[in-house]
């Protein structure tokens, strides 16, 4: 079996930047809670909205894809496979696609015409599962490179909350932490062990298929998501990654404490909840948790693109360094959890 690595990584953040108190101005009833001491959440990337500009999931993707490519040793026209993992999947103003599919259209807007081309749904664990599939088609030799990639222009679901919350206890108030970004990443064959992804694994759990569904809203125009507020920061919930990743490391014959990760990178969901998922960590493996890498606190919770943006961001600033071994935990809505564990030795930011 050979192995795969991320060859590339392109993020793309708007410029306008929306803090959480701004938002919260334009809410009809606004909470009595202080949103960003709960979340941590102090600012987020929202996408331009000017008619010559304008930055639907599409264009969010493109950039993405687009600044991948301009780090990549590979053109466009050189990608035997591109899978688009966003959950919007907005293009021409505010019209959600399904067919074509987005991955069609993507390989056609960058060249990539000969890239076999398809579309995965995982809601914010969707990267990571588009990561999966491919890492498993380089594995088996079915081919040798491929790019995966989002848009998320996923902010309309933070001014349907907006406009529609009436009490703190809404299942909207999660709405309200979202930001838009797009991201891309390519993947390669690997020979070096120090550039290198060491496993992939994801499971759902479905007793946790309700806790947070996206649909359009019924009181008014647009999207709206609606999420259980003691979803996850239940017991339950936070011991699922490291009892699930546990089952991976013994399969594998290894355990947490040997794996020595030098970072950890959660969903960016908010501050209290991604420390509560380091606690859970360290409590289950009995072992200090590496350093956990963020940035929610200024970009929000990007859906699928999370991890993405945090390793870019990390790596613009040096914090992370090349050969850092990484452990990226997912989790999405229907009860998806995963972790990734890497080597990034080619990434740059």
């Amino acid at each position: 079996m050979a192995h795969a690595r991320f060859e590339s990584l392109g993020v793309h953040l708007p410029d306008t930047v929306t803090s959480t108190e701004e938002l919260l101005r334009r809410m009809h009833r606004p909470p009595r809670f202080d949103l960003e001491e709960l979340t941590g959440i102090k600012n987020r990337r929202t996408h331009d909205t000017r008619p010559d500009s304008y930055e639907d999931s599409f264009v969010l993707a493109t950039k993405a894809a687009s600044r991948c490519l301009h780090r990549s040793r590979y053109r466009a026209d050189e990608l035997e496979v591109l899978i688009c993992a966003s959950v919007t999947r907005l293009k021409d103003g505010n019209r959600f696609h399904f067919e074509p599919s987005f991955a069609s259209m993507l390989a056609r807007a960058l060249g990539a015409d000969s890239a076999i081309h398809f579309d995965v749904s995982n809601a914010c664990a969707g990267m990571l599962t588009g990561v999966l599939v491919l890492e498993r088609m380089i594995a088996s030799g079915a081919v040798r490179n491929g790019m995966v990639v989002s848009g998320e222009q996923i902010t309309p679901i933070a001014e349907t909350a907006a406009r529609e919350i009436r009490t703190a206890r809404d299942p909207q108030v999660a709405s309200l932490t979202v930001g838009d970004s797009g991201a891309a990443v390519i993947l390669d064959r690997s020979g070096d062990p120090m550039d290198r992804i060491h496993h992939v694994e994801l499971a759902t759990f479905a007793d946790q298929a309700q806790s947070c569904i996206a649909m359009p809203s019924e009181h008014s125009q647009g999207f709206a998501m609606f999420t259980d507020h003691a979803h996850p920061q239940s017991p339950e919930r936070l011991d699922r990654w490291p009892a699930f990743y546990d089952a991976v490391l013994e399969r594998s014959g290894t355990t947490f404490e040997h794996e020595r990760f030098d970072h950890v990178v959660h969903h960016q969901v908010g501050t209290r909840v991604i420390d509560a998922m380091d606690r859970a960590g360290e409590a289950f493996f009995a072992t200090p948790m590496p350093a956990s890498l963020r940035t929610v606190e200024e970009h929000g919770n990007t859906s699928s693109t999370s991890h993405f943006v945090v390793l870019h961001e990390h790596l613009k600033t040096g914090v992370l360094r090349r050969g850092a071994k990484v452990l990226l935990v997912t989790a999405g809505s229907g009860g998806v959890t995963g972790c990734l564990s890497a080597t990034l030795s080619s990434l740059e930011a």
